[in-house]
């Protein structure tokens, strides 16, 4: 498959008072089209910086990141973005919530058609039937998915999420999880997903990435083989058990302890 995302030799400082703030160094990462791609790693390591490079909002000092064959270099529209708070407009409806990105990249679309394609997501999530609510009446877990589908309904070239179901409780949070590959399987697209929580980069993943601490290289990477059409209950066998037991591993040497020490 070619690579809808290529990131080679990036290196990013912040400027603090102190000097500059290494946070990647030499990063390299490839996502190929349709790909799900995990990120996890130590606090701190750069995982949000990468989102914003990925996005366009932040050029890095050094390295290039390219997005379907061309060099980023500004912000790109055809980029969703989903983050652990939904940032759902309260004067607008869940459905005028979904079709804001298409009022913006596609702006001579029929609103009939923006409706449409709106309220087809809506279903595919489970929210038909609460398309005229607004973001309040909501639970969190019903705000996030709704979140979801507004940032995939430009169909963007690829859909990043900084830690969406964070801030969910475990049942929430795995529901979600599940709706996720649900429409990922009926809408695909490729997606790269920051996340802390292990389990939810393997259950969702097809890749995970693991970075190194702070400045962040890619020190691992992880080829899920669970299969497509996976549900929660297969965390509990043993193929996720020993996946999540390297990725442990992978983390535990990132933060500077190695895997004997963590066993």
């Amino acid at each position: 498959m070619d690579n809808l995302i290529d990131i080679k030799g990036v290196r990013h400082a912040y400027r603090t008072k102190a000097g500059p703030l290494p946070v990647l160094d030499g990063l390299d990462i490839q996502v190929a089209e349709s790909e799900f791609c995990a990120v996890v790693g130590p606090s701190g390591c750069g995982k949000s910086t990468l989102t914003r490079l990925v996005a366009g909002l932040m050029r890095p000092d050094e390295g290039e990141v390219w997005l379907h064959g061309k060099r980023v270099t500004s912000p790109r529209k055809t980029v969703g973005m989903a983050f652990q708070n939904p940032v759902l407009l309260e004067w607008r409806n869940i459905l005028d919530n979904v079709i804001l990105p298409l009022e913006i990249v596609a702006p001579s679309m029929p609103r009939r058609d923006r409706v449409a394609r709106a309220e087809a997501l809506l279903e595919m999530v489970g929210l038909s039937g609460f398309e005229g609510k607004r973001p309040s009446e909501l639970s969190g877990g019903m705000r996030q998915r709704a979140s979801l589908c507004r940032a995939i309904v430009h169909k963007p070239d690829v859909l990043i999420m900084d830690e969406p179901f964070g801030a969910l409780d475990n049942f929430t949070r795995e529901d979600l999880w599940q709706t996720m590959r649900d429409l990922r399987a009926k809408e695909p697209f490729t997606a790269v997903l920051i996340t802390h929580d292990l389990r939810e980069s393997v259950f969702l993943g097809d890749q995970v990435i693991v970075l190194s601490g702070r400045p962040a290289r890619t020190q691992y990477v992880l080829d899920v083989t669970l299969p497509d059409d996976r549900t929660i209950d297969i965390l509990y066998e043993r193929e996720a058990g020993e996946m999540l037991h390297i990725l442990r591993d992978q983390i535990k040497i990132a933060q500077g302890r190695g895997a004997a020490e963590a066993q």
